[in-house]
């Protein structure tokens, strides 16, 4: 962490406890260097304090509504102690997937709103991720603002941002960009983020800035270093080496374990190998834990004894242009049929919805045709996205379920090119193989993926090894629905559960979800309100 001068012969370092509590065992120091490090042991002891706390009280009334858990609370007071702490600062949520992470982040950033330290906000996540931030701000956030997702071609992008600093009234409302962490460093758009000039910027499943050599690392982290508050947000901010935290750290804040990768690697790895280039073990994981936890939260699920058995996450993606006008015109076409027709009959407009369901899903079958053919892979990449968090580098089991025959195809070869192994049943699959099929999954650790069609495994078949769930479909069922929700919350299950949708934006997914959570069976009301399942042809 110390640097040599060569022109004024000194060293310098960013001011820690660490550091001063180091310096003041080695000599007095002056009054007002010992002031601040009594500060800062001060700041250390409020967030001690607030960790160890059985009920964590709200420090400021949290501008959000949702009722908050006590670990959401508890993470929200330490990062405001530690966001107020010095003119630049930094926290980590290091929660779990399904201990809802995001609604802290919105709970943060609406006090700090409130407290008038910020004003603009910039998120920076994966893609299939982004138009999930503003859906949760119209769950959540209680307090005025306004938010663009910046996705599509450059020009896009830029519009978006501007139509976002333009907008009339803006010192009325908290602005809130949202960009995936691949756009952050190309040509036109960096220097937009930099004029953007968020006060706090939010890094959302930051695992994505592990490698410091990536140009989307660099770029995240000047633009960090130029903003008074940031924010990590990850389940698995460690995947593969403790290596992976320098650069989260790095933008988080630089004070904690320095701004020299090769200082940090030095410290807490044994390096061998060929060239002695090769990590081959680590030293000081105490202190290394200790520092990482100093200005964040990690949370479990199994820690979280008020959680509810059940947690229901909507991930939305955004269909291809060429997708979306498709979608539109076989809406279009499909409501145009149904309103010239002398009889619609449920059977007539599941038939239309069916259509648009499989679009969703990334296929499209022709008249007639034979086979249907891909379409988009919108839903296909977030399911990678979360394959790679949650499976690959957490290590955790998941099932997916999906309706259509060419979706599990799809889901099957995506598993096999990332060299994950999974059990696999849908209507194909013989009855007296399935059993054998659930088992494995069950009892062997290596096979971290069930992939099952809805209308096939969602009934008596137990699936508790994994917690975790992702609809990458639905069906028009509730029975089926319900039973596929049954498959892993269930007796035996020894953690709270939580199920991700996978939502075409402005489609008929969201409808579909509706009445299924009104535990509707769509083929018995479908009928008198059809026209609602054909209207979200437009965002």
């Amino acid at each position: 962490m110390l640097r040599w001068n060569k022109t004024a012969r000194t060293y310098s370092a960013p001011v820690t406890l660490d550091l001063l509590d180091v310096l003041a065992q080695i000599f007095p120091l002056p009054d007002t260097v010992e002031a601040e490090r009594r500060r800062l042991a001060g700041i250390a002891r409020q967030l001690d304090a607030q960790r160890a706390a059985s009920e964590p009280v709200p420090l400021t009334s949290y501008p959000v509504r949702a009722k908050m858990f006590r670990h959401q609370v508890r993470a929200a007071n330490m990062a405001l102690i530690q966001l107020s702490s010095k003119p630049s600062a930094g926290f980590g949520l290091l929660f779990e997937m399904g201990c809802g992470k995001t609604l802290t982040a919105i709970a943060i950033m609406g006090a700090l709103y409130c407290q008038h330290k910020i004003t603009r906000v910039l998120v920076v996540a994966p893609s299939s991720v982004c138009s999930v931030w503003p859906h949760d701000l119209a769950a959540f956030a209680a307090f005025p603002y306004e938010v663009r997702v910046l996705l599509g071609e450059k020009k896009q992008r830029l519009e978006a941002l501007h139509s976002l600093t333009d907008y009339p009234n803006t010192a009325n409302r908290l602005l809130v960009a949202v960009i995936n962490y691949e756009a952050t460093h190309r040509e036109g758009i960096f220097e937009a983020l930099e004029g953007y000039a968020a006060d706090l910027i939010v890094c959302d499943e930051s695992q994505r800035i592990k490698n410091p050599r990536a140009a989307q690392s660099r770029a995240v982290q000047m633009l960090g270093d130029n903003a008074a508050c940031r924010l990590i947000l990850s389940g698995t901010p460690v995947q593969n080496s403790v290596i992976d935290l320098y650069s989260q750290y790095r933008f988080l804040d630089p004070g904690v374990f320095g701004a020299n990768f090769y200082a940090f690697r030095n410290r807490y790895c044994q390096m061998g190998g060929y060239g002695g280039h090769e990590v081959v073990g680590y030293q000081h994981m105490d202190e290394l834990t200790r520092k990482e936890h100093s200005i964040a939260l990690r949370v479990t699920k199994a820690e979280c004894l008020d959680l509810p058995g059940q947690t229901f996450v909507r991930r939305y993606v955004q269909l291809e242009p060429a997708v979306r006008r498709l979608y539109a015109q076989i809406a279009r076409a499909s409501c145009a049929e149904l309103e010239n027709g002398e009889h619609v009959t449920a059977s007539i407009v599941l038939t239309k919805l069916l259509r648009l369901m499989q679009l969703t899903g990334g296929f499209v079958q022709a008249d007639g045709g034979d086979r249907p053919r891909p379409a988009g892979s919108a839903k296909l990449d977030a399911l990678a996205d979360i394959l790679e968090d949650y499976v690959q580098e957490a290590g955790q089991k998941l099932v997916v379920f999906a309706r259509f025959r060419p979706e599990i195809a799809a889901i099957c070869q995506l598993l096999e090119q990332r060299g994950i192994r999974y059990g696999r049943i849908d209507g194909e699959v013989p009855m007296d193989q399935r059993g054998a099929i659930v088992e494995t999954f069950q009892q062997d650790p290596g096979v971290k993926v069930f992939v099952a069609q809805i209308q096939t495994a969602g009934l008596g078949i137990t699936l508790h090894a994994a917690s975790a769930a992702v609809f990458y479909s639905l069906d028009f069922n509730y029975a089926n629905y319900a039973q596929a929700l049954a498959r892993i919350h269930r007796i035996g299950q020894a953690q709270p559960v939580t199920y991700i949708h996978l939502l075409a934006e402005h489609t008929v997914d969201d409808q579909v979800l509706d009445a299924l959570e009104r535990k509707e069976d769509l083929a018995r009301t479908i009928v008198d309100g059809w026209k609602n399942y054909f209207r979200g042809d437009t965002p």
